[in-house]
């Protein structure tokens, strides 16, 4: 994962399709997911991640 400070680049890696003031902030995306208990987009493939679900269950289903 990129550096969590550089914005620019990890826009370039993010695949999240949703909008949020997070995207492309790593660290911030990544601690609010955790404190959620979910997972952030870029643990899922694409058609995980568009289903918006960044559960657990939903991870190992889409990891397979």
């Amino acid at each position: 994962m990129a550096d969590c400070t550089e914005k620019k680049k990890n826009m370039q890696d993010c695949n999240c399709t949703y909008s949020c003031s997070k995207k492309g902030k790593c660290c911030e995306c990544l601690a609010y997911h955790r404190s959620m208990g979910e997972f952030p987009a870029c643990y899922f493939n694409a058609e995980g991640e568009k289903t918006y679900d960044r559960s657990f269950e939903n991870l190992k289903k889409y990891r397979k």
